[in-house]
């Protein structure tokens, strides 16, 4: 499917739209006070090891500690990917029986056994310098992710300069993945014949010729002993390497065959574009463009409408149906109705169409929202089970065109759908909205009513602790007015109760559930 890709850019904020056949698919932001710190290489220094949760935090210079688990530390990936070790058929003192377990064994097999994972107390201590990599930006309270496993990105391979592992990537066809893949152990061994480091081919190097991957190796090798060389004169929790900025991300990530142009809106930029990727993508200098015209580059496909819709928890749908998303830390859940839609034969196929197309917009919006995490999808409940299945294939369809990995189960007894995508960043609406100085995100605010109660309550409470002159209650308009109309019995009852006179003064700048109660 073709793409075009605009980039609109600012000093303070770059801005990538994804459009494929006129409709937005993807929204990308980068600020320069807040780059993200994905791919980043810092050295680290472990502040605490926790070994009731196997997992570590690491200093490596931001506000909040960054989690390590022990499943990446570079020993234990070593394991998992090694093959199983041998184990005699003789159990030890410690060890089950297989035969006594009611395990068949044959004559002469020989027991392979996963290999034994350490404990993360037994390979890192607090105070240790260790070089670590940002697996995921902090997201809402938790710090970043990380790993000790050191990747390198290149325009057509990775590098992974502490493991000997070549590799293939996935999207590849898997006929022509070894053929690739003994090309890749030629291209990158040594003098010697033996790997320097392992390798990734990206789904983008499939027609790359030999010289583009021995200057590509060459480049991530020089890399990699840069970081090397920082990391011995350089104190713990330091930056050694930095990934590169969004409008280049941009050349070596999203462009592909099927991107028919690049528009930029900055004649500057689009030149330091242009040199980088003569430099490393050549291939992408073609579709380079700079964008003169008088009309801001989003508004040639209503991007900033798109994006101003994708903060907005209902999204309407073209047949008169919507869906009502809702994100939580722990999961989004999506709901879809019919609404206006009534069909043109029957309830079934009135419901079956609204599900369709449901499905086609819920894949859009998780790509346009960059919405990550458990998902779950409440589909019009349907009777047929063909369609249920006609519905889920279509929805499986759309989202495999999303480039971030995604996985779906079918329906469950109660009819949702249950799926995850792949969190590697924070959602559009994380990062363009916060929470609510009213309501702190609960979507609601109390009634003036509870508020003028809330506020009886509490001179109650303070009129048996003090004894004061007077009290005097400030509030928003709403609830003071309140209590000089309505509620204006039970405060004068109030006051005689307690002996003390209560007077009222309204602030505008509060809002509803906001008071104070002064003591005079």
């Amino acid at each position: 499917m073709s793409q075009d890709i605009l980039i609109n850019w600012s000093p303070q904020e770059t801005r990538v739209a994804v459009v494929e056949q006129g409709a937005v698919q993807e929204v990308h932001l980068e600020r320069t006070l807040e780059r993200g710190l994905v791919g980043n290489i810092y050295l680290g220094k472990v502040s605490r090891v926790l070994p009731g949760m196997q997992s570590a935090f690491i200093d490596i210079g931001l506000d909040r500690a960054a989690f390590l688990h022990v499943a990446d530390l570079m020993p234990n990936i070593a394991a998992k990917h090694a093959a199983p070790r041998e184990r005699p058929l003789t159990p030890s003192a410690n060890e089950v029986d297989p035969a006594a377990a009611g395990v068949p064994v044959n004559a002469g097999a020989k027991l392979l056994a996963p290999n034994p994972v350490l404990p993360i107390e037994r390979q890192i201590f607090e105070g240790q310098a260790l070089m670590v990599q940002v697996l995921k930006d902090p997201i809402g309270t938790k710090g970043a992710r990380l790993t000790a496993q050191i990747s390198i990105a290149g325009r057509l391979l990775v590098f992974l300069p502490q493991d000997n592992h070549i590799g293939v990537s996935q999207k590849i066809p898997p006929a022509q993945r070894e053929a690739l893949r003994q090309r890749l152990v030629r291209l990158t061994a040594t003098a010697d014949g033996s790997p320097a480091g392992g390798f990734i081919l990206r789904t983008n190097a499939e027609d790359a010729t030999d010289e583009e991957l021995v200057d590509d190796t060459a480049y991530l090798r020089k890399t990699w002993l840069r970081i090397k060389e920082a990391a011995t004169r350089q104190p713990p929790a330091t930056l050694l390497h930095e990934d590169l900025n969004l409008m280049q991300r941009v050349l070596r990530d999203l462009v592909g065959a099927d991107t028919q142009s690049i528009r930029i809106d900055s004649r500057e930029q689009h030149g330091l574009l242009v040199g980088f990727a003569a430099e490393f993508m050549p291939d992408t200098v073609g579709k380079l463009q700079h964008y003169s015209g008088e009309r801001p580059i989003f508004d040639l496909f209503s991007i900033d409408e798109d994006i101003a819709r994708a903060l907005s928890r209902r999204v309407d749908l073209k047949s008169g149906g919507y869906l009502v998303i809702d994100q939580t830390e722990a999961l989004t859940t999506v709901d879809v109705n019919t609404g206006g839609f009534v069909g043109a034969r029957n309830f079934d196929d009135t419901v079956f169409r609204t599900n369709l197309e449901a499905a086609q917009a819920i894949a859009r919006q998780l790509r346009l929202r960059n919405l990550g995490g458990i998902v779950i999808v409440d589909f019009i409940d349907m009777v047929r089970d063909d369609h249920r299945e006609a519905v889920l294939t279509e929805f499986r369809k759309q989202l495999a065109r999303d480039r971030v990995k995604t996985m779906t189960g079918g329906f469950s007894q109660l009819g949702l759908v249950e799926m995850t995508r792949k969190r590697t960043r924070e959602s559009l609406a994380h990062m363009l909205s916060e929470s609510c100085e009213a309501c702190s995100g609960r979507g609601a605010v109390k009634t003036a009513r509870s508020v003028c109660y809330d506020i009886l309550r509490e001179i109650l409470r303070e009129a048996r602790a003090f004894n004061p002159r007077e009290f005097r209650v400030v509030g928003s308009p709403k609830v003071i007015e309140l209590f000089l109309d309505e509620e204006r019995a039970h405060l004068a009852g109030l006051s005689d109760f307690i002996g003390k006179p209560i007077s009222l003064q309204s602030e505008s700048s509060m809002t509803q559930e906001q008071y104070d109660i002064v003591l005079l």
